[in-house]
């Protein structure tokens, strides 16, 4: 089978398309024939040798990539055969995504729900699962308004359409024209590029008068601060990363002179009972009802090095998956 190496730490170039032996399933483990393979804004920091948060670099060589869809085309000892030819979605423990082939648990599997295909079953596995924790934290209702920052974004997007669909006005923020075109077309009233320096004007003109109540920042940094500056008054902001390289800065005299509340919504409050599997299932759920509709930029899986590379040069829109 082909997989991407990475045999040492570097630019999106290390990235190599090789042939390997294929992975045979141990006991537990089902073998997915790899469809298609999702890939992280934090696999590219990974790959240059730094951590994030708490992973750390991996050991190499490795083929990287924690996210696959595909046909079940063998199992290990003890697993039914009952699982054989159906189509699955998995998340997998440490690396081997980007490949042709993976083995994973079959304790990880998630049948792909009829009418979602592959790529859009990848799309939504983490990232929508993801989502779908953040949003049980903001609650967003009719009465908000809802700005949410990397607007078309993996996240971002799915919080745009989730904000129009519980009512929210909503306000979506992103880097250059084309993005913002694309916000508008996933349903913001609003729609504003962030590059422009007088961003935050044109919100609140737009607004005429109202209010954001709520804040979705993955972003972080000054951009981050201009966004906690739109806040009224009982406002609430949550954050869920910090593409910029710095989380938003909030001090405690914020909280108290404009009675907002912060959130870091990523982590133990944003899990149901249910795990991170409750969670990804109703990912799926949502996505199969045509209420969660990910945005997609496609590579094959040879130009796995071309996808990192437009993913950190922030050229891509929504989730990036690598096609087998």
């Amino acid at each position: 089978m082909h997989a991407i190496r990475l045999h040492a730490f570097g630019p999106a170039g290390n990235l190599t398309y090789e042939e390997v032996p294929g992975p045979v399933p141990a006991e537990g483990e089902v073998r997915i024939d790899v469809q298609a393979s999702g890939v992280h804004l934090i696999e590219t920091t990974l790959r240059r040798g730094l951590a994030v948060g708490p992973h750390e670099p991996p050991a190499l060589p490795v083929t990287p990539g924690a996210e696959v869809a595909g046909i079940v085309g063998a199992v290990g000892p003890g697993v039914s055969t009952q699982w054989l030819g159906r189509r699955v979605v998995a998340q997998l423990e440490l690396d081997g995504g980007y490949a042709e082939q993976a083995v994973v648990a079959v304790d990880a599997l998630h049948r792909i729900p009829g009418g979602l295909d592959a790529e859009t079953a990848v799309a939504v596995i983490t990232t929508g699962s993801t989502a779908q924790g953040v949003l049980a934290v903001a609650q967003p209702t009719s009465e908000d308004v809802v700005l949410v920052m990397s607007a078309a974004g993996g996240l971002g997007s799915l919080f745009v359409q989730a904000a129009r669909h519980a009512g929210a006005v909503v306000v979506g923020a992103a880097g250059g024209p084309a993005k913002v075109g694309r916000v508008r077309t996933l349903g913001a009233g609003i729609a504003v590029d962030y590059r422009d320096a007088d961003w935050p004007a044109h919100v609140r003109e737009a607004l005429d008068g109202r209010e954001v109540s709520v804040v979705l920042d993955g972003v972080g940094g000054r951009l981050g601060r201009q966004a906690l500056e739109l806040l009224g008054p009982g406002g609430r902001f949550l954050l869920h990363g910090w593409a910029a390289g710095e989380p938003t800065e909030i001090t405690t005299r914020d909280l108290v002179e404009r009675e907002l509340t912060a959130t870091w919504a990523i982590g133990p409050n944003m899990v149901p009972a249910g795990g991170w599997r409750e969670l990804a299932a109703r990912a799926l759920d949502e996505a199969a009802a045509g209420r969660l509709v990910p945005l997609i930029t496609r590579f094959p899986l040879a130009r796995a090095a071309d996808a990192h590379a437009a993913l950190e040069a922030r050229e891509t829109e929504g989730k990036v998956v690598l096609t087998a």
